[in-house]
């Protein structure tokens, strides 16, 4: 007799069971939650998989970015006065604390995958995800505080109580508390269930936060020059994927298109700078062989001959000179010419280390590197002010649809006149008038925007409020926060999630926006800053710098819609019970 509990693998694919099939546990299939099943759904779809694909190979690059483009070298051995040869990493030491944080989560996050997977706790997926996430934003957090602090300090003028603290001397472990403590109120958001086991991880990252707070500088120096002479000196320098920051500029090598050899402009000047210091002397110097006095005397002979005037005599020894000199200046102008592209192409051999594979742009700044840093400022500024604009749109739509009334009426006003402020106006006139950096632009982009979370939270909260676990919930006497964010928001949250998919997308085409206006954040990657120098001074239309970056922002904000429409999709009612 055949065990129904060992038929229930055998038979997957079956299309259809009977009654006394499915009592026996034949075509059986394991429950899925509401997410689960929905992301199943979502990673179905190929247009969701060619979404995914795009936004993970933009933020590889938003991580590793400084790794893998930048004009520090990657080993620098310096042979010292008494001989002995010192190597050092100046890339590694240019990283800042950011850097190492975002690298640092990412490892974590490949190595909390690779382990094996629970239904329930920490080493679920959810619990992965969120055991990842808030150790980043720890980190994230606890170095910002302590850059921000070291940055106030570094000022020429510092009076006050800053003076004084900066001359106490526990200041380092007093600056290094102050930073680390903040990061403690993710204990609340931690996935671990022992309140010991949340503190000692929060520790444990906030150790790994003052460590690259201690090791990695806050402003590193680019000083690109440098490098040269070194190399010049004798140096060797080896250099990283891509050999250029995003900020060094190289004013001889400007609007280069892409695949050009960087060393072609070098030797250019250099022929161009030998042929300008060939000068009339040395033309002269070489009319030693008589060839102008030959052609001077036979042009007199000729004009005698043929019984000109003395004037047309003169004339013709005139003529017959210049011709003369100017065959001679041709000549030695081509033999100096090839004497110098020989000693140009010694001097500057061809490196396909560096060779351009974007082209660069009027500053002489190299694409590919721009456009590797600039995935950072794309990702950043969506997911920030979108997270933002959801926390706040979820807490007012969730108080207007619980308990609705006259705080309904009075907060859904306060949401009709958000809807009505133009976000890209406000944005122009902030960037005149506040800082302009990224962190401005994605508090205003999240303290805009967040309507939309808000208006779909009102709908669906007033429709959860009479539901009976919302009453039995009341009845047990569980606190508000509980009732609206633990039982009602799981309820509620999908269309906010969808809506903010979309929300991103919106975000990533600002930044563009404001960037192309030259507005966005200054000295830094960007997009959208490319795209507007694409066309130079003189005119003329830089393909490279407009397909590329061009290319990037509609690939990018493509895929968020895409993924939107697909989780749309995923957890619609109608088709989910059509595919029941």
């Amino acid at each position: 007799m055949t065990n129904p509990a060992s038929t229930t693998d055998a038979t997957p694919a079956m299309q259809s069971v009977t009654g006394v099939q499915l009592m026996q546990g034949m075509g059986v299939r394991e429950a899925k939650g509401f997410w689960a099943d929905a992301w199943g759904q979502v990673v179905r779809q190929p247009r969701a998989i060619a979404a995914l694909t795009w936004l993970g190979i933009i933020s590889f690059f938003a991580v590793f970015a400084p790794l893998l483009a930048s004009g520090h070298p990657r080993v620098q051995t310096m042979t010292l006065a008494d001989g002995t040869q010192r190597t050092t990493s100046p890339l590694l030491a240019s990283v800042t604390g950011v850097d190492w944080v975002l690298i640092a989560g990412s490892v974590l996050l490949a190595i909390m995958l690779a382990l094996p997977r629970r239904d329930k706790g920490v080493l679920s997926i959810g619990g992965k995800l969120a055991l990842v996430i808030t150790a980043i934003l720890q980190g994230l957090l606890t170095v910002g505080i302590a850059n921000a602090i070291l940055s106030m300090l570094a000022q020429r003028e510092v009076v006050g109580w800053l003076a004084a603290w900066r001359q106490h001397p526990q200041f380092d472990l007093q600056m290094l508390a102050l930073s680390a403590t903040p990061g403690f109120v993710f204990v609340l958001l931690s996935p671990f269930r022992s309140v010991p086991a949340r503190f000692a991880w929060c520790g444990v990252v906030a150790f790994a936060a003052i460590a690259i707070v201690v090791l990695t500088p806050t402003n590193p120096p680019e000083n690109f020059e440098k490098y040269r002479t070194l190399q010049s000196g004798g140096a060797r320098l080896a250099y990283t994927l891509v050999p250029f920051s995003p900020s060094q500029r190289e004013l001889h090598l400007k609007t280069l298109p892409p695949g050009s050899d960087a060393t072609t402009p070098l030797r250019t000047r250099h022929v161009q700078s030998g042929l300008r210091s060939l000068t009339t002397a040395s033309v002269e110097s070489s009319q030693g062989d008589g060839a102008i006095t030959r052609a001077r005397s036979d042009a007199e002979q000729s004009a005698r001959e043929a019984g000109r005037s003395e004037a047309g005599v003169r004339r013709a020894i005139d003529n017959a000179d210049a011709e003369a000199r100017e065959v001679i200046a041709d000549r030695v102008r081509a033999e100096h010419e090839t004497r110098l592209i020989a000693e140009a192409s010694v001097k500057f051999p061809s490196d396909n280390e560096h060779v351009f594979r974007a082209g660069t742009d009027k500053f002489g700044q190299d694409v590919l590197s721009q456009m590797m840093h600039a995935c950072r400022l794309s990702i950043s500024i969506g997911l920030v002010s979108t997270g933002i604009a959801v926390v706040l749109g979820v807490t007012i739509g969730a108080l207007m649809g619980y308990f609705g009334g006259w705080l309904d009426v009075i907060l859904f006003r306060v949401v009709e006149i958000f809807m009505a402020i133009p976000v890209l106006f406000v944005l122009i006139v902030a960037a005149g008038v506040l800082p302009r950096n990224t962190y401005v632009m994605m508090a205003i982009i999240g303290c805009v925007t967040w309507t939309g979370a808000a208006r779909f939270t009102r709908a669906e909260f007033m429709r959860l409020r009479d539901q009976d676990f919302v009453q039995a919930a009341q009845a047990a006497g569980l606190p508000l926060r509980s009732v609206l964010f633990r039982h009602m928001l799981p309820n509620g949250v999908t269309p906010v999630l969808v809506d903010a998919s979309f929300a991103i997308a919106a975000a990533v085409q600002i930044e563009a926006i404001l960037s192309f206006l030259s507005l966005g954040p200054p000295e830094q990657a960007s997009w959208g800053r490319l795209l507007a120098s694409s066309t130079d001074e003189s005119g003329q239309f830089l393909w490279w710098l407009a397909t590329i970056p061009g290319l990037a922002i509609f690939l990018t904000a493509l895929s968020y819609n895409l993924i939107g429409e697909s989780l749309r999709d995923a957890i619609d009612p109608k088709l989910r019970k059509a595919r029941v």
